[in-house]
């Protein structure tokens, strides 16, 4: 299916009924890292899949930036009318959940799953790894990853959403750039997965499903 929103097409896939469930991927990935999570996820929610602007089937553009991508799933949020939203997102999909949080009343629930403030959040050998690689084959998403985000203290206190932070024991997010981000935003909940790494309990996995239906169904036994 296609939303169009700010001059460009957001493809996004639909699965299940309930309260409306946006996931969003990470840097290079599309909606498709979520399939054996919607599997689960279909039963009690309306599962919105959303490959981001530049990903997947969605419209190239000509340069990346968060900011546009928190746009972009806002202004879906509106043309789709998604009201009382939980919004997922994993890696750069919890970067624009935190922006889109800060500033869009629909989003009622936010998780997030590897998330970082800025490129020194993560450790520094991944900045080193990604900075080889786009000197050897520039790349915008790599770049993005080097420049951006810039998200401010200010912004995380706007955000109004119940929040769950969450990361992997092995992540390559810094644990003090998790832990500052459950922090800052009011009454955040902070989840660290011992075991896990950056993306294994996410990417082709069920286990992220169980901890955004326990979450966000916290009724539900």
């Amino acid at each position: 299916m296609i939303a169009k929103v700010n001059g460009i097409e957001l493809y996004y896939e639909k699965a299940g009924q309930g309260r409306a469930l946006v996931m969003v991927h990470g840097n290079g990935e599309d909606h498709s890292i979520f399939n054996e999570a919607v599997a689960i996820l279909k039963e009690e929610f309306c599962v919105y899949t959303v490959d981001s602007r530049g990903h997947g089937r969605s419209s190239r553009v000509p340069t990346l930036h968060y900011e546009d991508m928190a746009d972009d799933m806002i202004a879906f949020l509106e043309a789709l009318d998604l009201r009382n939203v939980v919004f997922y997102g994993f890696s750069d999909g919890g970067i624009v959940g935190l922006i889109a949080a800060s500033r869009c009343d629909r989003i009622k629930t936010l998780i997030v799953s590897g998330a970082n403030l800025s490129p020194k959040g993560v450790s520094r050998k991944l900045r080193l790894m990604i900075w080889g690689m786009n000197k050897l084959r520039p790349d915008d998403k790599l770049a993005l990853m080097l420049r951006e985000p810039q998200i401010t203290d200010r912004q995380l206190r706007a955000i109004r959403a119940e929040t769950l932070v969450l990361a992997g024991s092995a992540d390559l997010i810094l644990l003090e750039e998790t832990e500052h981000i459950a922090a800052v935003i009011p009454d955040a909940a902070l989840q660290i997965l011992q075991g896990e790494d950056h993306g294994s309990y996410i990417v082709h996995s069920s286990k992220i499903a169980e901890i955004i239906r326990d979450f966000a169904l916290p009724d539900v036994d």
